[in-house]
């Protein structure tokens, strides 16, 4: 990708930007790499110079979400917050304003969740499963696990959020249900009742 980089950055976000489109809008098989062109205001075959193949292209783009997440995650998360939920607020929070900043970025990453086709599936699997070492370091790491009460199960727990965020990314999909405010609104409030199922009373 040598030459995708020599390119001003300029250029390089107006095609990323294209190829993250064409992509949420289509998934992985329907995305034409005439469509990614046509958007970036370039030809099909400098598409394929710059990256390759189109299966190069969609997994580059979805490492490439990742670290747009995690760096500024890191950047952004105050590590002093010993509170299991309130670093889930802060880390959801973070990734909502990153939402809202890079608007092709959210139908990208729900078409990717969602993704079955065979050639890439495997692929996908493995790149996110790679980001749960980062999940965890952000849920766990410096928490205070005294104000659970005795018996729960945090990595139970962990699984629960991600399968509530699973469904609100789900929700994504349709931008017309639910904006993103709505949507941290909400996750938020079941945050806050979960506190209260499960820290001891002399902590809420």
């Amino acid at each position: 990708m040598e030459k995708f980089f020599s390119l001003s950055i300029e250029k390089q976000n107006l095609i990323l930007d294209a190829a993250l489109r064409v992509f949420g809008a289509n998934a992985y098989k329907k995305a034409s790499i005439s469509d990614i062109a046509a958007a970036a205001g370039i030809s099909k075959s400098m598409v394929f110079h710059y990256f390759g193949t189109k299966k190069a292209l969609y997994l580059y783009l979805i490492n490439l979400c990742g670290t747009i997440i995690m760096n500024e995650v890191n950047e952004i998360f105050d590590n002093s917050i010993t509170d299991f939920f309130e670093r889930i607020k802060m880390s959801s929070s973070i990734e909502i304003s990153i939402m809202k900043r890079h608007a092709a970025i959210p139908s990208f990453l729900t078409s990717v969740y969602f993704e079955t086709d065979e050639e890439v599936k495997d692929e996908i699997k493995a790149i996110l499963n790679s980001g749960e070492d980062f999940r965890n370091k952000i849920a766990f790491e410096g928490v205070d696990t005294s104000k659970f009460k005795d018996g729960v199960d945090l990595r139970l727990l962990l699984k629960m959020l991600s399968w509530m965020a699973d469904g609100y990314t789900k929700q994504l999909s349709d931008k017309a249900e639910m904006s993103f405010d709505t949507m941290l609104e909400e996750f938020n409030e079941c945050l806050d009742m979960l506190k209260n199922n499960f820290y001891k009373e002399t902590y809420l």
